[in-house]
This record gives structure tokens, C-alpha cells and sequence, in this order.
């Protein structure tokens, strides 16, 4: 996670960006750039924000 934003709000806009526009899922997403996926929903989570499996995004 040392190369994405530490601002939630901007870790959820270039999160959200990645899963629209080159990801089907969190897991592909997570696994390609080597994201520890607890870690990144912690961090979200934190912020008020929960992974949607439906849409693929965050809200």
C-alpha cells in the first residue's frame, strides 16, 4: 500500500477508479497490485466506507 494515497478519500477515489475501469472484483484487484485486502478495508472502513461485492465499489 506504500505506493497509494494515505488520505482515505483519495485511496477511495483511485480504489474505486481501479475497480471500474480494470478489475471485476476486490480480490483481482488486491491480488495484482499486492494489496492486503483486510488492510485496505480496514483503512476504508475507518473512513465510513464498505466494499459493495453488487457493484464492485465502495460506498
Amino acid at each position: 500500500m506504500d505506493n497509494l494515497p494515505k488520505d482515505p478519500f483519495m485511496l477511495l477515489s483511485v480504489i474505486n477508479m481501479k475497480l471500474r475501469d480494470h478489475y471485476d472484483s476486490l480480490d483481482s484487484l488486491c491480488d495484482d497490485l499486492g494489496i492486503d485486502r483486510g488492510e485496505l478495508c480496514d483503512i476504508l472502513a475507518a473512513a465510513g466506507f464498505q466494499y459493495d461485492a453488487a457493484n464492485n465499489r465502495f460506498v
